[in-house]
């Protein structure tokens, strides 16, 4: 099943790519929590981080690398990274991805 990520990945649908290399995409969300709010995602399929495998922990590692690039590139040496495992966790698109948010004050707990 294809999901909005898939789209975005394969060009079918448009978005703002702020970072892009063989194992990631980042791009701008486009319903922003913050000034700065930026999803890098891996372009292979993994659902979730609760449903990764020894096998992805090189890219999930890459991508962890990646949200502090991209929020460096952006001036934001102060960010936070969220990713929602499951329905009952908020996760709503089944394409793992990291929200990098920055350029606020975050408060605890955050939901």
């Amino acid at each position: 099943m294809s999901t909005i990520f898939d789209k975005i990945i394969n060009r079918e649908i448009p978005a703002t790519i702020v970072h892009e290399d063989e194992v990631s995409l980042a791009f701008n969300d486009i319903n922003p929590v913050a000034p700065f709010h930026v999803l890098v995602i891996p372009k292979r399929p993994i659902v979730a981080v609760g449903t990764m495998t020894e096998e992805d922990e090189a890219v999930v590692g890459h991508l962890l690398r990646v949200c502090r690039l991209v929020a460096n590139a952006a001036g934001h040496e102060h960010f936070r990274v969220a990713s929602n495992s499951g329905a009952p966790a908020g996760q709503s698109v089944f394409h793992l991805h990291f929200h990098v948010l920055a350029g606020r004050d975050f408060s605890w707990p955050p939901g």
